[in-house]
């Protein structure tokens, strides 16, 4: 009778040759004269669900360990067809020497020369195997990738079943006859009960295989297993009466049995079917205890065994009735494993996928049955706090060592380990194709994957291997692009993933972390394509993280201005960064200074601030301190290591002269503003002081060694200035100093031998190889100079320490070409160009 279509377990239904090959759902019916035939030929394809050894990728490129150039001399495919026959042909012996041999050490003291010959020829056939399998291929448990390596595969056989399988091959019945028929050399027959495992192997793939109804699989399979327990007990029962005597037979189960009006005296000469039968029944009805009747046990030998079988058939009995309890309510692991595979063939059958579509679809299902990775589903049902503890026992340590979330804070980690989900991926698969959109991001466990970029020619160009501790497709999750790459598994994987929104939520919620996040992505992705960096700075969720650390900062800098150093510790001690700034470059520590609040400075300053931050219009916090006259807050910075860092002292200094404002002056000189330092017009303070008639600006500016002997760019001192002004105790103040610098520089002159000159011409100056008006940003690192006698070295020297061919005259920074040296003022900026820029 045919097998019947229906709702079960699908097999092939059309020609192996078409793509489009579908998968039938057949079940198994009464048995008929034809079922024997049906199940002998689903017998001969029911490992071919291991037969995957060979995978390909989403092009149908074969990927196995041997097509990479390792050569290991001839190795036997597992999924070889002469190889299938072989090993069906290697159990059928298994299933005749499982059963024989609990048959030959009862029931025969030196075997018939009949039954001896083909004891010899099964022997033999399975030294074959033995050999055979020093050169069987295998697929490594947890990497699943093939081993075709002689030395592996001979010390993996060695290690497991060799010395079982050489000591089952001795001919024992021939060793028993000449060893003189000692007894304990037959016990050694029952090491060839290790055969059983090919059988139980047979059995465990049978019930995986979706072509097979799983109803009859498990029946089929407890059948044998209570058939073979019985056959073994009535071989036992049989053995121990023959231990004793012919002339104490009648002290033994068999040989007090009398059935009817026939009695079993002399069962040694009963022939060999009665006594099985006989033994079967008494085993038979022992194990299910519905009584003796006439068998029963007589001796003491036999009394222990009883008892010993029964207690055994008590498990046993438990283990058939829970198996098939499991049939009926479908309660079984792989129940639900061939029910998922029902409902994925008929998908598949239904929307006609591809056969290699279909072996890949079919390996990651079993891989997930194998590997047991979903049972990770039972934790959503525990609370919260224990999943929290379970998932940063298992998931933390790798996440915390991904170069993506370097420097993040413990408690995003944590809410990540809490959302990951774990996955396995087979060698040969596809996890995200070139051009798609990733909504997962994915962290390497275990394993190892390659980055494949492929052209529209078909090559693929390789990239970038991925192993522990690697991350893919957070490029595509930030941004939202597509990725430019396949991710093509090489070895066995085991992926952590989390989906994009939780990410991004986590992102929003840790918008701090989120900054870490996005620089290193930036330093992950650099010597890459030149754009993936701006599409990174310009994706929406940096500018979301942007928009929070603005919020943020503003609400630092309120804090600060408000004088609430309590929620100012409360934001920082939530992880806010002290240096935050706001739309104007303003950092707290700005506001602090400006204020005039010392605690909150101070701080600050115990947080690491950057007591040099300059904000928008190039103010520093000492500056905003000196300026508001916070002497204690200025104090602070001082000793914290904080300069005025001015971009142009002099003007700045000029300015505060001309405004009178001398206090302010002071502050600055204080706090170390150079007095000399000079506006665009090669004018000192002293020059503008001495102009306006300002009597104390100039008493302080000499007081922190401003020089009178400074010149300007139309050749005038502060003296000449002072003397058109007309005020006569500036002239005298200024005329006096400048004897007693004439003096000093005199007498250092003379001290020195003339290795010092004097200020006006020992000067420094910093010259830049670009234009004065291009930007700062893009402006090359310039070189300090002493100022020489004349123009000509200037631009030479220039031109040799910058390293520069081009440039034949020197601009100022209002980009004003400078003639003559005498122009150029101490500390000055000057920019060496040519003469048609």
């Amino acid at each position: 009778m045919e097998m019947q279509s229906s709702s079960g377990i699908g097999r092939g239904g059309k020609s192996a040759e078409s793509e489009d090959e579908e998968f039938e759902v057949e079940d198994l019916q009464e048995p008929t004269e034809s079922t024997w035939k049906n199940y002998f030929r689903l017998i001969c394809n029911c490992s071919r669900l291991d037969q995957s050894i060979n995978s390909r990728s989403g092009n149908g490129r074969e990927i196995t360990t041997r097509g990479r150039g390792h050569s290991h001399g001839f190795v036997i495919e597992p999924n070889n067809r002469w190889y299938q026959l072989w090993t069906h042909f290697i159990l059928l012996w298994a299933v005749y020497s499982s059963f024989f041999t609990p048959l030959e050490f009862a029931f025969f003291r030196g075997l018939p020369e009949n039954l001896f010959l083909l004891d010899i020829a099964g022997q033999f056939a399975f030294l074959i195997d033995i050999v055979v399998r020093f050169f069987v291929a295998y697929r490594q448990p947890h990497s699943h990738c093939m081993v075709y390596s002689h030395s592996r595969i001979a010390i993996r056989y060695l290690k497991s079943q060799f010395m079982l399988d050489l000591l089952g091959c001795f001919p024992w019945d021939y060793i028993y006859k000449a060893s003189g028929r000692k007894e304990p050399v037959r016990y050694l027959l029952w090491i060839r009960l290790s055969r059983a495992l090919r059988v139980t192997d047979f059995f465990k793939k049978l019930e995986k295989d979706v072509r097979i109804n799983y109803l009859f699989a498990r029946i089929i399979n407890l059948f044998v297993v209570e058939l073979y327990c019985t056959h073994t007990a009535a071989c036992i029962f049989y053995y121990l009466a023959t231990t004793l005597p012919p002339s104490e037979e009648g002290y033994t189960w068999i040989g007090s049995l009398q059935m009817g009006s026939y009695k079993y005296t002399h069962f040694r000469e009963i022939d060999l079917w009665t006594r099985y039968i006989t033994s079967l029944y008494f085993a038979i009805v022992t194990m299910v205890t519905v009584g003796y009747g006439d068998i029963h046990a007589v001796n003491t030998k036999e009394m222990i065994f009883v008892m010993i079988y029964i207690s055994f058939d008590m498990i046993l009995g438990a283990y058939l009735l829970g198996n098939m309890t499991a049939l009926i309510v479908k309660g079984s692991k792989t129940e639900r494993f061939r029910d998922v595979m029902a409902d994925l063939i008929s998908f598949m059958n239904r929307n006609r996928l591809g056969k290699d579509l279909r072996m890949e679809i079919e390996r990651h299902v079993r891989l997930q049955y194998e590997s047991g990775y979903t049972s990770a589903s039972a934790l959503q049902d525990l609370p919260v706090s224990i999943r929290t503890k379970v998932s940063q026992k298992s998931y933390e340590p790798y996440i915390r060592k991904v170069p993506l979330l370097k420097g993040c804070s413990d408690e995003i980690i944590n809410h990540m380990a809490l959302n990951v989900h774990e996955e396995f991926f087979l060698p040969g698969e596809l996890i995200i194709e070139q051009g798609s959109m990733a909504d997962q991001l994915y962290f390497v466990c275990h394993g190892k994957l390659d980055e494949v970029r492929r052209y529209e020619n078909e090559r693929e160009e390789p990239l970038l291997s991925l192993e522990t501790h690697s991350t893919f497709g957070e490029v595509s999750v930030l941004c939202n692009v597509p990725i430019p790459y396949t991710i093509r598994v090489v070895q066995l994987c085991r992926l952590l993933r989390i989906d994009k929104q939780h990410f991004l939520d986590i992102l929003d919620t840790y918008f701090l972390d989120g900054r870490i996040i996005i620089n290193n992505l930036l330093e992950g992705v650099q010597g890459k394509e030149s754009n993936i960096e701006n599409i990174i700075k310009e994706s929406k969720t940096t500018l979301h993280i942007a928009k929070h650390e603005s919020e943020l900062a503003m609400k630092l800098n309120c804090a600060t201005y408000d004088g609430d150093l309590y929620r100012l510790r409360c934001f920082i001690g939530a992880g806010a960064d002290p240096n935050m700034s706001d739309y104007n470059d303003r950092s707290p520590l700005h506001v602090a200074a400006r204020k005039g609040y010392e605690d909150i400075a101070q701080f600050l300053i115990e947080k690491d601030a950057n007591v040099n931050a300059k904000d928008y219009f190039g103010n520093t916090p000492l500056l905003e301190a000196v300026r508001n006259e916070h002497d204690e807050v200025a104090s602070l910075l001082v000793n914290a290591g904080a300069t005025l860092m001015l971009d142009h002292v002099g003007t700045f200094l000029c300015e505060a002269v001309a405004s009178r404002e001398l206090e302010f002056l002071k502050r600055l000189l204080f706090n170390g503003a150079n007095p000399n330092a000079k506006n665009f017009d090669m004018r000192t303070p002293l020059h503008i002081a001495a102009s306006e008639g300002l009597y104390p600006a100039s008493v302080s500016l000499l007081e922190a060694g401003a020089s009178v002997l400074s010149v300007d760019r139309w050749g005038k001192t502060p003296v000449d200035e002072a003397r058109v002004g007309g005020n006569k105790s500036l002239i005298n103040l200024l005329e006096n100093a400048k004897r007693a610098q004439l003096s000093e520089f005199s007498e250092s002159f003379e001290r020195n031998q003339g290795s010092v000159i004097i200020e006006q011409e020992q000067r420094k100056c910093t010259v830049f190889p670009s234009h004065p008006w291009d930007n700062l940003d893009g402006r090359r690192t310039g070189v300090v100079l002493w100022v020489p006698q004349n123009m000509d070295d200037l631009i030479r020297t220039a031109k040799e320490q910058l390293k520069v061919y081009n440039g034949s005259c020197i601009l100022s920074e209002n980009g004003g070409k400078i003639l003559d040296v005498r122009m150029i003022s101490d500390n000055q900026n000057l920019f060496l160009v040519n003469e048609a820029s």
